[in-house]
């Protein structure tokens, strides 16, 4: 699985995260919101582009399990061929739970309920961060768009062993976590 973060309508970055989506092989494509607007409080990026953003992502609509960022809208879902304005979804992986979030709503200081080995996969604050704490996994693949507090751009995988956020540039680690504790 290939974990996406904070696009905000930036081509370049999504070109450079779907190419790694195509080398690595993955076969699902998370998006944890705030997909096509760059937002009041953030700068226009370099090569915003919303529509060609919502095409390059409809390209790819029956490997994407999205959920709702704090930028998206109804307007946004008229573009994009697959659901993207659900404030959360679960995915299970190895009969555990994961709560896919954008972090707005539910986060690391807002947690949904989990049991211990379960986790919580966000977005929002574009840092990077894999580790488990209280016995549950705090995974956050950083921003593809807008990195903060020196971070490089950012995106997350997941082998089916580790979560991984590696730098979108080059494909260097920048934190893991294991998936199963021990």
């Amino acid at each position: 699985m290939l974990i996406i973060s904070d696009i905000h309508g930036c081509r370049p970055a999504l070109e450079q995260a779907l190419a790694w989506f195509d080398r690595l092989e993955c076969s699902t494509l998370l998006v944890l919101g705030d997909l096509l607007n760059h937002g009041p409080r953030n700068p226009i990026p370099e090569g915003y582009d919303p529509q060609g953003v919502a095409a390059l992502l409809n390209q790819y609509a029956d490997r994407i399990i999205a959920v709702r960022g704090n930028c998206d809208s109804e307007v946004d879902q008229m573009l994009c061929d697959f659901p993207l304005l659900a404030e959360y979804n679960w995915l299970l992986v190895d009969n555990k739970r994961l709560c896919l979030t954008h972090g707005h709503l539910l986060g690391p200081n807002q947690l949904p309920p989990l049991r211990a080995g379960e986790g919580i996969i966000y977005g929002h604050t574009h840092l990077p961060q894999a580790q488990w704490l209280a016995g549950k996994l705090h995974f956050n693949p950083g921003s593809i768009t807008g990195p903060k507090n020196g971070h490089p751009a950012s995106f997350g995988y997941f082998d089916g062993q580790q979560f991984q956020v590696l730098e979108l540039s080059s494909g260097q680690p920048i934190a893991t976590a294991l998936w199963s504790q021990s």
